[in-house]
């Protein structure tokens, strides 16, 4: 085996390079408007002192912030080549940590790779109903804490038990939330491996029960009231109504459990006892999983629930889907034929390299630091973040990250400057902390009707909210102090 250790080495490093190249690189990209922000913020203080408020909160449970800018700090390295070493090395780990759970329940190569391969191309699936990607076009939390659990997965596949629940405490520090649902297939695998068959799920461990109630942990804001505000914040978002899903979203949820029964029924009948284990924890964590999440999403009492999307147990089930699919094509279908493993390797690869293409349409596939954009709206937030004072106060169209070319990028995380809330994420964002419901319906509200608004709409913004500047499509409306401007934008102070 150690003789293999270079060829598993490059072959580790290609299909990290392959799969980003593939997904793309989009910093700022949706959920980086939170946590790239968040960073920013720690690194300068100074900056967001109007808006911190909407993405703060959500980084109370997660060292993620700390962790990226203490790296910052210690190594003098810039935040965007910081951002981009960490997107490329968790993606790294999710390969290895793939590849050696792999390696656990398949003894050919082949098939071990192919796993990984389908693995890298899918970066980008979504997992049905919970608007979540496999792995973001961005560093985020998630994508790190993933690489954590499925090291741990491959650990407790080794009776290393102590080293995956220290993997699993490094998780939990990055993203609370998927770590539990980690915690929680560990210990269905954990039993799965050490006792008779469908026996356990009988029995399942008072362990797996509080580990469930973890998540839930003070319990007392689950029965507090909500306001209606909040509710509305909520139902914007399908993936937090899991009774409002589409037919299509409920069969993405319950084909991979099929699936999966399927496979330990047929490993076992192989006499492939590891691999017909590892499927039997996989279809009971998803079982279990899915009868919790329906029964409290059906309780009106537990409607505080929601936000934290109990469905998300569904991404680590999409991860073994696609590895175990990879694997089982690797074995009975690639085998060492070289033109196969071609036309596979181009065919996952080129399609969704050829979506992500299609969806930023307007913008650079892989935007890496220091490469000069053609986006107007990029442009726009390049030239505030360098020319406008760190406490300036904008205002943009509610519903700007949905603009024709924009590619829902986020201001705040691009521009550095404090904003309005907008119509598009800050929802997601009040979901999880219905305290700031009040605030943000209210600046919505006020900027409700902007493709129409004339300078006097514009003072009356900064007579309420204390807004000093505003991005507005070019040629700007009479009497604002534009400062500068391209083809589609203008960004301007209001006199």
């Amino acid at each position: 085996m150690r003789r293999n250790v270079p060829v598993n080495i490059l072959l580790t490093f290609f299909f990290t390079t392959l799969g980003m190249a593939v997904m793309g690189y989009h910093p700022g990209f949706e959920d980086d408007g939170i946590y790239l922000t968040a960073v920013i913020k720690r690194l300068n203080p100074a900056l967001y002192p109007h808006d911190a408020d909407f993405f703060r909160f959500q980084l109370q449970a997660s060292f993620f912030d700390n962790w990226i800018a203490g790296f910052v700090r210690w190594t003098g390295l810039s935040l965007p080549a910081t951002e981009l070493l960490w997107q490329f090395a968790s993606i790294a780990l999710i390969v290895y940590g793939c590849w050696t759970i792999a390696r656990k329940l398949f003894p050919e190569a082949r098939a071990q790779w192919a796993g990984v391969a389908l693995v890298t191309a899918m970066f980008t699936l979504p997992v049905t109903g919970t608007g979540l990607y496999m792995v973001d076009q961005h560093l985020h939390p998630r994508t790190m804490a993933t690489a954590f659990i499925l090291l741990a997965v491959a650990r407790v596949l080794a009776n290393r038990k102590a080293q995956a629940a220290l993997l699993l405490l490094l998780a939990f520090l990055l993203h609370p939330i998927m770590a539990a649902m980690g915690i929680s297939f560990c210990i269905f695998l954990a039993i799965a491996m050490h006792e008779p068959a469908f026996g356990w799920l009988r029995r399942w461990s008072k362990a797996e029960r509080g580990t469930f109630a973890l998540t839930f942990v003070p319990l007392g804001w689950v029965f507090e009231p909500p306001n209606p505000i909040w509710r509305k914040a909520v139902k914007m978002h399908n993936s937090l109504c899991l009774y409002h899903w589409a037919w299509y979203e409920w069969l993405g949820a319950v084909a991979p459990l099929v699936l999966f029964w399927l496979l330990w029924r047929f490993a076992q009948k192989q006499g492939e006892w590891l691999l017909a284990r590892f499927a039997l924890a996989v279809f009971a964590y998803g079982v279990f999983q899915l009868a919790m999440a329906m029964i409290l999403l059906a309780i009106p009492a537990f409607i505080r629930v929601a936000p934290l999307q109990p469905m998300r147990f569904l991404h680590l089930v999409y991860f073994f889907m696609t590895l175990m699919g990879g694997c089982l094509l690797g074995k009975y279908l690639l085998k060492a034929k070289v033109w196969r493993w071609a036309v596979f390797l181009a065919a996952i690869n080129g399609g969704m390299f050829l979506s992500q293409w299609m969806l930023f349409d307007n913008s650079e596939h892989l935007e890496f630091p220091g490469r000069a954009t053609a986006n107007p709206w990029l442009q726009a937030f390049d030239w505030i973040r360098q020319n406008t004072p760190t406490n300036a106060f904008f205002a943009l169209d509610p519903e700007y990250m949905a603009a024709p070319g924009e590619d829902y990028h986020s201001f705040r995380a691009l521009a550095e400057r404090s904003m309005m809330a907008d119509n598009i994420k800050d929802p997601a964002v009040v979901a999880q902390v219905p305290e700031l419901a009040p605030v943000w319906a209210q600046q919505v509200a006020a900027a409700k009707g902007w493709s129409r608004f004339q300078l006097a709409d514009f003072e009356r913004l900064k007579a309420e909210f204390g807004i000093s500047w505003v991005v507005v499509t070019y040629p700007q409306p009479v009497g604002l102090d534009c400062h500068w401007h391209n083809d589609a934008l203008a960004v301007c102070r209001i006199p």
